[in-house]
């Protein structure tokens, strides 16, 4: 932030710009992920997707967003108005801050803070609160069930997550992204760290609600879960904090697992955002893949499976490190 301050000479000219461009990226983001989805499930599905409106269809998901701009915000009678009202903005809020954290390239970070790993864990949480707000102040059991269901699958599956988080930064001696990312200039710790980044990326699917772990958001069972009383701009706000925090948490895997912005040559954020697309095509893959558990053995997954073996993983790599420091 301090780059942007010097650049733009003044602290709020500063914030209102790089809110902008975060805003921007965010919507745009959004709106290309939808059509790459949507191009995505085609292929696997033997479809076409989307074709007729733009070239190959890429004006498909501009249209979408103004038709969902112009929907009627309807708000139903008995809802808890503060906490229906406020819960797609908690959800959303976060997501801007988290993307302030990230390096990208040498020197190309707004803040280098030294618990930034420890931030963006917290930011994750203040969003899942706003989903069980979203669920409870909806006066629906449908989407309260949905929003219990979100709460309890980010506690199982965060604690893995964690875990697998902590050994790295145990091999990189900091909590910072900036250093994690440096530390990495000639070996990705992928390669010392294969079961933390496996388990990592299962569990960044199950925090942000992607198949196979859309239990929160069951429509076969659920209708849409913790935001099914959302319409219109409101309904936005969810849309696109779910696939920002997608991105989110494909950054955080680039920089802990793939080297960040390093790459075989000419290190630069080509490489850091190669990675966090490939990984989030991985994500896609997997939706149109696997079929969706049951929530008994989502859960079951997660503290049988998921959390011993991170412990496992934490200890191994306290240990090696005592013994090969």
């Amino acid at each position: 932030m301090s780059h942007a301050i010097e650049y733009f000479g003044s602290w709020w000219i500063a914030l209102v710009a790089v809110t902008v461009g975060l805003m921007g990226f965010v919507t745009v983001n959004a709106m290309m992920l939808v059509w790459f989805e949507r191009k995505i499930s085609a292929r696997f599905q033997r479809r076409r997707g989307p074709i007729e409106v733009g070239w190959a269809g890429l004006l498909q998901s501009v249209v979408d967003v103004i038709k969902l701009l112009s929907k009627q915000l309807i708000t139903p009678k008995l809802v808890d108005k503060p906490l229906y009202l406020l819960a797609p903005i908690i959800v959303f809020f976060p997501v801007l801050l988290g993307l302030t954290l990230f390096p990208i390239g040498p020197g190309w970070h707004l803040h280098d803070l030294n618990i930034g790993l420890i931030l963006i864990f917290a930011f994750a949480g203040v969003g899942f609160l706003g989903i069980f707000m979203a669920g409870w102040g909806s006066n629906n059991k449908y989407a309260l069930l949905g929003a219990v269901r979100a709460v309890a699958q980010n506690i199982a599956y965060e604690i893995p997550l964690i875990l697998s988080a902590l050994a790295v930064a145990m091999l990189a001696k900091s909590m910072s992204l900036v250093q994690i990312a440096e530390a990495q200039s000639s070996l990705p710790y992928i390669l010392l760290q294969p079961v933390g980044a496996v388990i990592y990326f299962i569990s960044a699917i199950a925090e942000v609600n992607r198949a196979p772990f859309d239990i929160p958001e069951a429509e076969s069972e659920l209708i849409a879960g913790f935001h099914t009383e959302y319409s219109g701009m409101r309904f936005a706000l969810f849309f696109l904090a779910e696939y920002t925090n997608m991105v989110i948490v494909c950054m955080v895997g680039t920089t802990l697992f793939l080297g960040g912005y390093h790459g075989p040559f000419a290190d630069g954020p080509w490489w850091f955002f190669l990675k966090v697309y490939t990984l989030i095509f991985i994500m896609m893959w997997f939706r149109w893949t696997f079929p969706r558990l049951r929530f008994d053995q989502l859960m079951t997954f997660a503290w049988s499976v998921l959390i011993p073996l991170a412990i496992v993983n934490l200890l191994v790599t306290a240990f090696l490190i005592k013994v090969w420091p």
